[in-house]
């Protein structure tokens, strides 16, 4: 099946593997938490145990230096593709409230970004994450 949007998160290649669950984890929810209409329905299990509902469309994970996320999230912005942002002070952070003053400290131009993710149409995202490579 295609789909004529994607999803994807980009990471900065050189995060520890817990950082970038996290980063993961934090960003995804930004794209769920906006449009929830790319949710599918709940899942179950055979003894009708409810699950809750994830994505319909694939997500897909890509990696690249600091200045291919710095290209990505300025790309981003100039089309006009809404995107989630993780920066290195989130992880001294614990809580939503410290982390959007965290990022609301630091002009755009300025972010040392950790991850990202967006959601748009795919040809948009596709140049917006160009030089980024699949997560491997």
């Amino acid at each position: 099946m295609t789909f004529p949007t994607k999803i994807a998160v980009l990471l900065r290649g050189d995060l520890a593997v817990w950082q970038r669950l996290n980063v993961t984890a934090f960003v995804v929810s930004g794209v769920a938490g906006t449009q929830p209409e790319l949710l599918g329905e709940d899942y179950a299990d055979a003894d009708g145990t409810r699950y809750l509902p994830m994505f319909g469309q694939p997500v897909l994970v890509f990696e690249g230096d600091a200045q291919t996320l710095a290209a990505a999230h300025r790309r981003a912005v100039e089309r006009g593709v809404a995107c989630a942002v993780f920066t290195d002070e989130l992880f001294k952070t614990g809580n939503d409230e410290d982390n959007r003053a965290a990022v609301r400290a630091v002009p755009r131009t300025d972010l040392r970004l950790a991850g990202m993710a967006l959601h748009g149409p795919k040809n948009a995202v596709d140049k917006i994450l160009k030089g980024a490579r699949l997560h491997g």
